[in-house]
């Protein structure tokens, strides 16, 4: 009886346990408006804090962005060592904005901001893997070329202060090669060797910049002596004072450049001595998962080499259909191939190879932009106030160089952003392709984006200054397309070229993938393109050498277009008489370059706002 009494009160107690009422738990409360922007403004006076850090410590970006300071005739750290710091440094900073930062508390703008930046740090951790898996001295984009065009495009000189700095930068490229040559040698060790193809041309780039007074007893005064004459002849000084700024630069010339290019030069030689002509990624150690790997860096998605690939085929079938349809237009007999031989041999698309002919195509490539700065209201709202100049590549490294490309000028509008036309080789710059090269570089591509993200108010400095490779090449291939919808390309022969450029795009994917991830050679490349494209020859021959020492890049520019494209039509469909162009392209261009799964985020909240 006692245990069974026990028992009922044991149960009666747990009875009423389990019956009585539990306290309500209240709902947080949602933060006011006053925390957001408290929050908001923390974390962005970070960022800034973050991007003039970075600034400080690079000589060169702050020339890149105009400003002058104490550093204006120094060289950036280009060191193993300062590689290992920065990536301290990314480790810290990732580890405040995932422990230190409540993103419930940031407004819409400043939580993109976050995740841009948190996916940049993770992934900027998870490639330094990879950080030895580049040429630092290529035919593209080497420093051997990269310096001197540097001093001479982005160095300016206004007073005599100025001149003294760039003569400070000459005495320092000794340094900066110096830690190029250790690099080079580190990655040879590495296993990371380009190609033999490489080494005559950046080794002729290097010889050219040591050619000519005050190196030799030529006539001719070398590319960087003659730019820092050019340079101080413009400025208010005595000649006695230009006299003795001449004789120094003259001295660090001879002491410090000259020197530095005959180390770059033996080190090259030595390497290329032991060089293959293995061409892909697929010959460094772990080749192919840094292959990979580029590629989800260069296109923002997941598509494989294979999806690529394939991609590639089925776009330059597409377009050699329509090629064809214009081939009917302007009545020509024969096949697709007998049109294109057509298009490349005859002389009537080509300016001649002479000083005269390359100024007409300066001046024609000016007047297309001009007209299309008037055709701006139909297609777009936020419209970039920087100027743009057009300027044909400088003859030290035009041999070597891309066929076109664009600089961006500074934030403050005192350098105007530059759209440089190669005309090395005026057979590989036909008159049809002139619209879609200007459109891509210049207006409504490449300046228009890189500008207006300059000059944007409300976001951060690492968004207005940063990128994405197949949103920024993305943007500019899809604005060769663009100009057509308004009127453009009356000529049939240009709407050719139009395609004749997407065509190229098309069959990057199909070669960078075939040499990076199908051990295609450098000649199979070549045999491609010049079997599917009207380019000329020497065209085939740079791109394919640009693909192998930038693996993965090439394939941004139609993986862009495509997304851009997918995602209007998308918008379209969607909200039929409520689309309107000019406020898609905003959504595009406002917010700085973003991945292309971002962009579609943005696209669809838009495309939710409207609806």
């Amino acid at each position: 009886m006692k245990r069974k009494s026990f028992s009922l009160l044991l149960l009666s107690v747990v009875l009423a346990v389990s019956c009585k009422q539990e306290p309500k738990q209240q709902e947080p409360k949602p933060p006011t408006q006053e925390e957001i922007a408290q929050a908001s403004k923390k974390l962005n006076d970070w960022f800034e804090s973050n991007f003039q850090e970075e600034v400080q410590e690079s000589p060169m970006m702050q020339t890149y962005l105009g400003i002058k300071t104490a550093d204006y005739g120094k060289w950036d750290d280009m060191s193993k060592a300062y590689e290992e710091k920065s990536l301290a440094k990314t480790k810290a900073r990732l580890q405040y904005i995932t422990d230190s930062v409540d993103t419930a508390l940031l407004n819409k703008e400043t939580l993109l901001s976050y995740n841009l930046l948190k996916q940049d740090l993770q992934n900027g951790i998870s490639d330094f893997q990879y950080r030895l898996y580049n040429y630092p001295v290529n035919q593209m984009h080497g420093l051997q070329a990269e310096l001197p065009a540097f001093l001479i495009n982005m160095h300016r000189i206004e007073n005599k202060s100025d001149a003294e700095a760039y003569i400070s930068r000459l005495n320092g490229v000794d340094k900066v090669f110096d830690q190029l040559v250790a690099n080079l040698k580190e990655r040879q060790e590495a296993g990371i060797l380009p190609p033999k193809f490489v080494f005559d041309k950046v080794i002729d780039d290097s010889r050219n910049i040591v050619k000519g007074k005050p190196f030799d007893t030529s006539k001719d005064e070398s590319t960087l002596l003659a730019d820092f004459k050019g340079k101080i002849a413009a400025i208010e000084l005595s000649d006695e004072e230009k006299q003795n700024l001449i004789a120094a630069a003259e001295k660090a010339l001879n002491e410090s450049v000259k020197p530095a290019y005959d180390q770059l030069i033996s080190a090259l030689e030595a390497q290329k001595a032991v060089a293959t002509t293995d061409d892909g990624a697929w010959k460094f150690p772990n080749g192919a998962a840094f292959y990979n790997n580029a590629l989800q860096r260069t296109t923002t998605t997941g598509l494989t080499a294979d999806e690529i690939h394939k991609l590639g085929l089925s776009e330059v079938a597409r377009i050699h259909a329509e090629m064809d349809k214009i081939k009917e237009q302007v009545k020509f007999e024969g096949t697709l191939q007998d049109f294109f031989k057509f298009m490349k041999e005859d002389k009537q698309f080509y300016y001649p190879n002479t000083a005269e002919g390359k100024a007409a195509y300066l001046k024609e490539a000016v007047a297309l932009i001009d007209t299309m700065k008037s055709k701006m209201d139909e297609l777009f709202i936020t419209q970039p106030k920087a100027d743009i100049v057009v300027k044909a590549v400088e003859a030290f490294r035009e041999k070597s160089a891309g066929k076109a490309f664009y600089q961006r000028g500074t934030p403050d509008g005192s350098r105007p952003g530059t759209y440089y036309a190669n005309l090395y080789d005026m057979e590989a710059m036909p008159k049809y392709q002139m619209e879609a090269l200007a459109y891509h570089e210049g207006i409504p591509g490449h300046h228009m984006q890189i500008s207006i993200a300059q000059e944007l108010k409300d976001i951060p400095k690492f968004r207005k200054f940063g990128g994405y490779t197949a949103y920024v090449e993305g943007w500019g291939l899809y604005n060769e397309f663009l100009p057509k919808e308004i009127g453009m390309y009356s000529d049939p022969y240009s709407d050719f070229g139009r395609l004749a450029m997407e065509l190229w795009r098309a069959c990057r994917l199909v070669v960078d993938t075939g040499i990076h991830a199908k051990k295609w050679t450098r000649e199979q490349g070549i045999e491609y393109y010049v079997t599917n494209t009207p380019n000329a020859e020497s065209d085939a021959v740079k791109m394919v050498e640009r693909h192998i020492v930038m693996p993965s890049q090439a394939t941004a520019y139609k993986i862009g277009m495509i997304k851009i494209q997918e995602l209007r039509a998308k918008a379209k469909k969607q909200l039929g008489d409520k689309f309107d162009i000019r406020e898609f392209h905003d959504v595009v261009l406002t917010n700085g370059a973003v991945p292309l799964t971002t962009l579609e985020e943005l696209v669809d909240a838009w495309i939710a706002s409207k609806s």
